[in-house]
């Protein structure tokens, strides 16, 4: 295994790369404080070696680590909670209640996963799920805090993306940990302007007015850097806040222009690919289209099934 790919935040935070599909696309996190330790979201099985060889060049004890707090269950996020946990003795699991009873039983999360990649892809990406025990599971409350050594962390409830998401809010340094609420900010995307950002409409439960009222609920807390799996530390929080607003409400155009289209699937991808090579010219951003397609094409796919979803459930109602 190679050496895990650290960058070091301010604040005592860390984000480790848990090499997911590419480097730079997915960072869990660790916050170190007083001699003790938490993670935020922990990536896949496959992530695990990396998480724990973080630990040792990090110098924190596998004691050390209190909490393995997950923003959701999505696999990305959540997939090597269980193997991660078994490593560490004195954790405890910080999960949404909506969200913990898959990771005590993940039977549900495993077929459905299977069902939309096949099995062999499934276990390349995510290897195997293991169950944490009930006993090792906190769940949170909307505005629960839990203390890291004397640091407080808040749990903000933020469903838009998925009904089981929670933020973090490190209160005493204004950070948050956003998961996948405050959206997908690719480094290498960065340009003299400053980050670009994208919001994430995946399956099965992207709501758009939920995810914009929970942007404003994160905002209401006046960061001054938020910690985002898709790909860690950002800052110019308002600028970035309103780029993901308009870009929800454009999605929500473009899913409804082609609600009675024959091909939904491939107008509506194709137009937010077009909206966002436009706005990322705009931004700045010299990378070839082909590059573009590279870094993006899985989450434009991965969008364009959620909006679908969202457009069926708001043609039934």
């Amino acid at each position: 295994m190679e050496r895990p790919r650290l960058q070091r935040h301010p604040d005592g935070i860390t984000a480790i790369d848990t090499e997911y599909m590419r480097h730079g696309l997915a960072a869990a996190h660790l916050i170190a404080h007083e001699g003790r330790a938490a993670f935020v979201d922990t990536g896949t099985a496959h992530s695990v070696p990396y998480l724990l060889a973080a630990l040792d060049e990090l110098g924190i004890a596998r004691g050390a680590v209190d909490y393995v707090i997950l923003t959701h269950v999505h696999l990305d996020h959540a997939g090597g909670a269980g193997q991660l946990m078994q490593a560490l003795p004195n954790a405890r699991a910080v999960i949404h209640p909506r969200g913990a009873p898959h990771m005590v039983d993940p039977t549900k999360l495993i077929a459905g996963s299977i069902a939309v990649y096949g099995e062999d892809i499934y276990r390349t990406l995510y290897g195997e799920l293991v169950p944490i025990p009930a006993s090792r599971i906190v769940e949170t409350r909307d505005g629960q805090r839990l203390s890291l050594a004397g640091r407080e962390l808040e749990f903000v409830h933020t469903p838009g993306h998925a009904l089981h998401h929670h933020a973090i809010v490190d209160v005493a340094h204004r950070n948050i940990f956003t998961g996948d609420t405050f959206g997908l900010s690719y480094r290498e995307l960065d340009t003299e302007n400053g980050a670009f950002i994208v919001p994430t409409t995946t399956p099965t439960q992207f709501d758009p007015e939920q995810l914009i009222a929970s942007l404003d609920r994160l905002l209401a807390h006046k960061p001054q850097a938020l910690y985002l799996m898709h790909y860690s530390r950002v800052t110019d929080v308002p600028r970035l806040a309103e780029s993901l607003k308009q870009q929800i409400h454009q999605f929500v155009t473009i899913a409804r222009s082609h609600r009675g289209a024959a091909n939904r699937h491939d107008a509506i991808l194709a137009d937010m690919r077009k909206l966002w090579f436009e706005l990322l010219r705009r931004h700045g951003c010299t990378l070839p289209d082909a590059q573009l397609e590279e870094l993006l094409g899985t989450d434009l796919e991965l969008n364009t099934q959620g909006l679908l979803v969202w457009l069926d459930r708001e043609n039934r109602h």
